[in-house]
């Protein structure tokens, strides 16, 4: 809560729940995954080892969750592997928590060795080591793909292939069609944006409204923000928080300061900003009349929406704009009546969100329900928490054992008759 920012509500789903539940169902997971093994003949015992990668794993992991940052060194070392683990600067003090569990519930020293330095320093060290194996990660977009390119790089230098699991950046979107309800579509835009400062990688981003529905989610969207108490997280009545850092803080301002001046773009609500004490910044809606408008394209990772008002007869295009704006394709949301609608929506948008809502926020995930992850620049849609994410941690080995081993050359075949 302090650390990082969190209301209590946040992080007692984070820090507490969804951390228990990477443990619980990595664990169900595991036990399944053991259990997958092949056919054998009569007089063979054929199985499947799944051994540990050959050398160390390197976890590097976000401010944001402490739960994945529990879990980006946990799974790989539930699966026998090492594993050196970075925090965020700004996450040290919940990831010394979480080692100091680790230690009490009886992990040996040396299987996760939690490292204080920054990251070119780690990445000098790690990157060049010829036992390094694998790298789990979640971060930017930009990050990932230079440690991708070092890594290719220095590919020679290792023992094995590494394996690289990232889950990077996102611009995550709802659309709403004509027939949704406007007070669904305005709460799961309030939440959706605004829960822990649009600081998570599902955040809604930016919002496609019809025009015949637009007054009426507005009204409500900015009722909403209006409610909002916004302050220290010690205070357990204030939904909003600071934003992280000041790095943060100047980044996600200075969007704020030019949308007021561009002809393209107002603010519907919010705007306000202060860090004479603490990074504090109001929710902002920005209303835009460029699709491609710079906070409908890049981004943010803070309290910032970007609305764009589309004719309501131009549906089907704007779910081609949808896919078409940005690299990204984390998560997405559509809200409809129509189930004509939401069958269009979920084929357009195939390959737009690795995480797809229908008549719901596109924040949430939860362990075991809604597997996360998603792919193009929002990184390796290897899903965390679910099977597949561990699947990635091993490195199988095929024993075939004999116990009636032949004692001629001569296949049946080769008889006469």
């Amino acid at each position: 809560m302090l650390g990082q920012s969190k209301n209590i509500f946040q992080s007692e789903i984070d820090a507490v729940c969804e951390l228990a539940d990477f443990f619980r169902f990595n664990v169900q997971y595991m036990t399944e995954m053991y259990a997958m093994q092949p056919e054998s003949a009569k007089g063979i015992w054929n199985r499947l080892e799944y051994r540990p990668l050959e050398g160390f794993v390197f976890a590097l992991t976000p401010f944001n969750f402490t739960s994945i940052a529990g879990n980006l060194c946990g799974a790989p070392a539930m699966l026998g592997n090492t594993v050196v683990w970075k925090p965020a600067e700004t996450q040290i003090y919940s990831a010394a928590v979480i080692m100091e569990i680790y230690e009490a519930a009886g992990l040996p020293p040396g299987v996760i060795n939690l490292i204080y330095v920054d990251g070119p320093t780690a990445g000098d060290v790690i990157f060049n080591h010829p036992d390094f194996a694998g790298i789990h990660f979640t971060g930017s977009t930009g990050v990932f793909q230079k440690i991708w390119k070092t890594i290719g790089e220095n590919i020679h230098k290792y023992k094995t292939y590494p394996r690289l699991v990232g889950e990077t950046g996102g611009k995550d979107f709802v659309v709403a069609h004509a027939s949704a309800n406007a007070k669904e579509v305005a709460v799961a835009l309030s939440r959706g944006a605004f829960e822990f400062q649009g600081q998570k990688c599902s955040a809604a981003s930016r919002a496609y409204i019809p025009k015949s529905l637009w007054s009426n989610v507005e009204s409500q969207l900015v009722s909403d923000l209006k409610d909002f108490k916004m302050g220290s997280p010690e205070d357990f009545s204030n939904f909003i928080n600071a934003v992280i850092d000041e790095r943060a803080f100047d980044k996600i301002t200075s969007y704020i300061t030019k949308a007021k001046t561009d002809k393209n773009a107002s603010i519907v609500a919010g705007g306000n900003f202060d860090k004479s004490k603490g990074y504090f910044i109001e929710p902002t809606v920005i209303k835009v009349e460029d699709p491609y408008y710079t906070t409908m394209c890049d981004e943010l990772f803070g309290p910032v929406l970007t609305i764009f008002v589309y004719d309501d007869e131009k549906y089907e295009e704007t779910l081609d704009l949808v896919d078409k704006t940005g690299p990204y394709a984390l998560t997405g949301a559509i809200f409809s009546g129509d189930r004509y609608a939401l069958n269009l929506a979920v084929n357009k948008l195939k390959n737009a969100a690795g995480n797809f809502y229908i008549n719901d926020k596109p924040t949430g995930a939860v362990v075991g329900q809604q597997p996360f992850g998603g792919a193009r620049a929002s990184g390796t849609n290897d899903k965390a928490g679910s099977i597949l994410n561990l699947f990635r941690w091993v490195s199988a080995r095929t024993i075939k054992e004999n116990f009636v081993p032949p004692t001629d050359y001569k296949y049946p075949f080769l008889a006469e008759s």
